[in-house]
């Protein structure tokens, strides 16, 4: 059991089965450092849940009855924009990745997930952090990399462009400034600037576009 004397994470568990829900709430509730606050069996109990109980961390299957789970994560990110959301799921399903992340989504899981992965991924979410199950990156790179009919990137700076690239990389903004000899604060201000232009509203939705469209010099 992990301790801490940190606030809690506050988990939301979003499955249309009750013992997925069972087994994923005795699993964080061993954890010092987690706490399930609400559980929901479609997407109108979870939007439902999230109105009367704040959350740090939704744990959402991909198959919801009533709504594509896109659908309810971008739901889900408008009536509780702090909540940040892990898709777990039994198969893999990379357009579905690609589809919940653009969506808001910044965690991916298979349901198969070893108990310290799920954890460590619940932790790094929460933090404001992106988790992709271990062993998909290779192939959604693949399928993201497409060449671009246009342009996207028409409109940012050659800074912002350099900024982006290396965000593409996984860099964090402290290893962005050390890379282009920057402070920290600019560097937010660049990737607050062109996640505006870009029309993002995320680091990650960012890093995918990335591995779909290299930016060019």
């Amino acid at each position: 059991m992990t301790t801490t004397n940190a606030t809690p994470i506050r988990i939301l568990l979003v499955d249309d089965h009750a013992i997925v829900r069972e087994g994923v709430r005795a699993l964080c509730e061993d954890q010092s450092d987690m706490v399930v606050v609400a559980e929901a069996g479609s997407g109108i109990e979870a939007l439902a849940a999230l109105k009367r109980q704040p959350c740090d961390v939704a744990i959402v299957d991909l198959k919801m009855p009533g709504m594509s789970a896109a659908q309810l994560v971008a739901q889900m990110r408008e009536t509780a924009p702090l909540c940040n959301i892990i898709i777990f799921t039994s198969y893999a399903d990379d357009q579905a990745l690609v589809d919940v992340t653009q969506a808001g989504a910044i965690g991916y899981l298979l349901k198969d997930v070893q108990r310290h992965d799920l954890l460590a991924a619940i932790r790094a979410v929460a933090s404001g952090q992106p988790w992709l199950h271990q062993g998909m990156h290779a192939q959604v790179v693949a399928l993201l990399r497409r060449k671009p009919a246009v342009d996207r990137y028409a409109a940012l700076s050659p800074r912002e462009r350099s900024v982006l690239r290396l965000l593409g990389q996984g860099m964090s903004n402290r290893q962005i400034a050390a890379a282009l000899v920057l402070t920290e604060g600019t560097v937010k201000g660049y990737v607050s600037g062109l996640l505006r232009k870009l029309d993002l509203t995320q680091r990650t939705q960012a890093a995918l576009l990335v591995a779909r469209e290299p930016v060019s010099d």
